[in-house]
């Protein structure tokens, strides 16, 4: 037999995470350390408090306006995934992808995991058009390339949020959106994890089988299930060992609660957004262009996970909220 391409067997070692403290970033940086193929290195702000993953080798604190500290704790790095929470301002992740190309870093993970083709979210909610800003940004590069994963919404933070998914655990109450049989696609932190660890262990080409190379410059779905808000409470009340006598249930057309929220947002009041968000998300099917893709769990060999134990998580998660 012919040897293997040495080219093939190479992977990605030097990872640098932005945001390793966070809600959705603990996971893929634990991920990617239990894989043990990958050298991680946390990217701060100056200041951060957050408590980062054991194993990471270097947390680096930086001024996110100063380039060349950027370009220096960047300087090595081979990936740069970054994740920000929502409510970072918006030169921040231009600022890091600079930087990232300036530090010769070859692959980038933009921030978030809304699906980039679906043009009719861009439209009535532009801020969520930063990702596909954030992929031009890199491919125009000419010497970076991004890699994404399109997620649906994360399940324990959309399940335990009574703005998300209508599900008030303290109240014991749920507004479904319309009858509550729309299917949508959900991915949990774990999962999110596990499918940015598999997609770092790919060899970075291969003569054979999935490589990284086959990632570069596109976006890939991954999901952990698609279910309607019915199948979530069904669920919820399985774990809680309840009855749907014992929950207050109320409906809500999901174009109201949408006005709702727009109203909201013009008000000033940023929870609007989130009303928003979350009841187009479930919008009947027909209203949208939305196109569920194939997704690539069978190629990451990523687990088929159990609804009623990520329910429970999400349970947990809800007692635990400031509210």
């Amino acid at each position: 037999p012919s040897p293997q391409n040495p080219a093939a067997m190479t992977y990605v070692k030097n990872i640098a995470i932005v945001g390793a403290g966070g809600n959705s970033g603990k996971y893929i940086a634990e991920a990617l350390l239990k894989t043990g193929k990958h050298t991680v290195t946390a990217i701060n702000r100056v200041g951060s408090t957050s408590a980062l993953p054991a194993g990471i080798a270097a947390a680096k604190q930086v001024n996110y306006d100063n380039h060349e500290d950027l370009v220096q704790a960047l300087n090595g790095q081979e990936a740069l995934i970054i994740t920000l929470s929502g409510t970072a301002p918006a030169t921040i992740e231009p600022a890091l992808i600079r930087a990232a190309v300036a530090a010769g870093v070859t692959w980038i993970v933009p921030n978030g995991s809304a699906d980039i083709t679906d043009e009719a979210l861009f439209k009535e909610l532009p801020a969520l058009g930063r990702i596909r800003d954030a992929t031009r940004q890199i491919e125009e590069s000419g010497s970076s390339a991004y890699l994404s994963l399109s997620t649906g919404f994360w399940y324990e933070w959309s399940v335990s949020l009574p703005f998300a998914y209508g599900f008030d655990f303290k109240a014991r109450a749920v507004t479904l959106f319309d009858e509550g049989n729309v299917r949508i696609r959900n991915t949990t932190w774990p999962q999110l994890g596990r499918a940015y660890a598999a997609l770092f262990s790919l060899p970075v080409h291969a003569d054979s089988g999935p490589s990284l190379a086959q990632f570069r410059n596109r976006q890939a779905a991954v999901e952990s299930f698609f279910v309607s808000q019915r199948d979530i409470f069904e669920s919820v009340l399985r774990v809680t060992g309840t009855t749907e006598a014992d929950w207050k249930v109320t409906h809500q057309p999901s174009a109201a609660r949408f006005a709702a929220g727009k109203e909201m947002l013009m008000r000033g009041e940023m929870a609007g957004f989130g009303l928003m968000l979350y009841s187009f998300g479930f919008f009947p099917e027909g209203k949208r262009a939305a196109v569920q893709s194939e997704t690539v769990n069978n190629v990451l060999g990523l687990p088929q996970e159990n609804l009623d134990e990520m329910t429970k998580a999400a349970i947990d998660r809800a007692s635990k909220l400031p509210f």
